[in-house]
């Protein structure tokens, strides 16, 4: 149970907006400070969709035994919104930059990078992703006790927000070679943040769609 949780966290983990941000807030004033609070929006927004996940998974009845079809319906269902996701973005081709365009919302908190900023950042850009649900549904399904399951939580949690205080971590053991790197990571992102979501989107969707299809059929 908390393998598969994990690797579906590991999949959720991969976000470029997250590194994207790790990489502006090292680049600010005070990064330290910055990049706690944007990893405690992270760790605020995670922590609490896996707990209402976990409760509407117990009060929907999927954690019994007999609900199996529509636990892995639902894995199913996932994947093909993430395949569907991943191709309805490759089929929008991005557009150049415009001097006259206002920025994003996101973009407009990263360039204040002020600490309610961060916590904000941190709470949007961790909105609940279709390999985060996963996850969640992996142990609210499983025949474990409350220690276990709760543990299980703490450790998707930990690797969902892995962008963030492995940077941090980094950071703190040599902050200028992580900020280089970071900032060279950063320019890569941004010249190729459009394919490397559709490519995250589709690899999620195979891997869901698989899971769910083979809980349907074994």
């Amino acid at each position: 149970m908390i393998g598969q949780a994990a690797g579906f966290a590991v999949l959720s983990a991969l976000s470029p907006a997250a590194l994207l941000a790790a990489a502006v807030y090292l680049s600010s004033a005070n990064p330290r400070k910055t990049l706690l609070i944007y990893l405690a929006g992270a760790v605020t927004m995670t922590v609490v969709l896996g707990i209402v996940l976990l409760v509407v998974i117990h009060a929907g009845g999927l954690n019994q035994p007999r609900q199996r079809q529509p636990r892995y319906g639902v894995r199913l269902g996932l994947g093909v919104i993430a395949l569907t996701a991943s191709l309805v973005i490759s089929r929008r081709k991005p557009k150049p930059a415009r001097p006259d365009k206002k920025p994003g919302l996101i973009n407009r908190l990263m360039t204040h990078p002020s600490p309610i900023a961060a916590f904000v950042v941190g709470l949007l850009l961790f909105a609940p992703s279709v390999s985060f649900i996963a996850a969640v549904q992996v142990i609210a399904t499983a025949k474990a006790n409350d220690a276990t399951t709760a543990l299980a939580l703490a450790l998707v949690v930990l690797i969902d927000v892995m962008l963030i205080w492995l940077p941090l971590g980094l950071y703190i053991a040599a902050p200028d070679a992580t900020t280089r790197t970071l900032n060279a990571v950063n320019a890569w992102l941004q010249a190729h943040s459009h394919r490397l979501t559709v490519v995250l989107l589709a690899v999620a969707g195979v891997v869901l769609t698989g899971n769910g299809i083979y809980g349907l059929t074994a």
